[in-house]
């Protein structure tokens, strides 16, 4: 399916029974013969088929990798080239580390200690840290050994086991989440940086270049919201796959990709901050027809999976207005009969505001 709404195109038909239908017709043309079914010439012509239309669909396939709808993988990365917008590779989570010590002496925190929540993955300190005697902690910056979204997620005080014993360290814990982990950069989501990467060429400071420059700090940001609340700042506010509002890690690492002097006006004071949640709650009775009694099972399982699609489809954009027809529409497709949704009611939010779900309630109305 082409990208970006495009209509869908094809550069060669790869139909077996049109090709040999062409082939005979085509015969029949030039030598005034027709080809019955069971005739050696036809048969001749069937076996033949299959290899052009192999052919025909790797022709198809070859002119449309040079379109950015089309293109994937390593031709897709080609495409980028073109326009000095390289795939995004696996970065490591990163998370901020406190080491406490149990005597009042200088202590240095060696680079690559690591730590853990126990689980078998490690945090290493990225950079040395002295600290002073009059110090009772330190606040380290650590970062995962391995790239991806496993380290993604360790709440505050779950990374609280030392690997590396160190002299005088008596405890450590994490103090941010852990965020920041992300795998390469998946097709769809590089097409679109391909797409709008025009806008990252001019440096006049138009929301569509500081969209741009956002997405480079992590793949896993979906959508970009920028505005200007007042003379001179430029407000940014990232949003994560599946609509996690970032912490402090991925936010400093847009600040870096959006406020270097060659990617921002002199005069911009550029911010980055989380989006603001809207929350809303979901209560919503169903009923399903006395018809389908007899699915009605699986389409209690349709309706729960509608439900969690809605949230999901919900937070999935910055300013989507929290829409209880979006909900309706979901759960009767699924195959309720009758749907009557308390909450939530329709509510317009800013484009720096995602919707967040908060107490869900289905409840089952029964056959009607």
């Amino acid at each position: 399916m082409a990208r970006f709404n495009l209509p869908e195109i094809t550069f060669a038909d790869k139909s077996a029974q049109q090709i040999e239908a062409d082939i005979v017709n085509r015969y029949a043309q030039i030598t005034g013969q027709s080809l019955a079914l069971a005739d050696p010439r036809r048969k001749f012509i069937q076996a033949i088929v299959p290899i052009l239309a192999q052919q025909r669909a790797l022709i198809d396939f070859a002119a449309k990798q040079n379109l950015l709808g089309y293109s994937t993988g390593d031709y897709l990365d080609h495409i980028g080239a073109i326009s000095g917008t390289e795939r995004l590779q696996p970065s490591y989570a990163k998370t901020t580390v406190r080491f406490n010590l149990s005597t009042a002496v200088q202590q240095t925190i060696p680079a690559g200690t690591r730590v853990t929540a126990g689980d078998g993955v490690f945090f290493a300190v990225q950079e040395a840290v002295v600290v002073e005697a009059a110090q009772a902690y330190a606040d380290v910056g650590c970062q995962c050994t391995v790239a991806g979204t496993v380290g993604n997620g360790y709440l505050p005080g779950e990374i609280n086991k030392l690997a590396d014993p160190i002299q005088w360290v008596q405890s450590v814990a994490n103090t941010t989440t852990s965020e920041g982990g992300a795998d390469i950069e998946a097709d769809d989501p590089y097409a679109e940086r391909i797409h709008e990467a025009p806008e990252g060429f001019s440096v006049a400071g138009p929301e569509g270049a500081y969209i741009y420059w956002a997405k480079t700090a992590n793949q896993s940001i979906i959508d970009v919201a920028v505005r200007s609340p007042s003379a001179g700042v430029v407000e940014i506010r990232p949003l994560l796959t599946g609509g996690v509002i970032p912490g402090q890690e991925v936010l400093d690492a847009v600040l870096a990709a959006c406020s270097d002097k060659t990617k921002r006006p002199l005069t911009d004071n550029v911010q980055v901050l989380a989006p603001t949640a809207v929350n809303y709650d979901i209560t919503l009775t169903y009923w399903i027809s006395t018809a389908d009694s007899s699915t009605a099972a699986s389409i209690q399982v349709a309706v729960a999976q509608a439900v969690v699609d809605y949230r999901t489809w919900q937070k999935a954009k910055l300013g989507r207005a929290i829409d209880p027809s979006e909900l309706v529409y979901r759960v009767k497709a699924a195959g309720a009969k009758r749907v009557a949704v308390t909450l939530p009611v329709y509510v317009a939010i800013e484009t720096y505001q995602v919707a967040a779900e908060g107490t869900v309630t289905v409840t089952y109305g029964g056959l009607e």
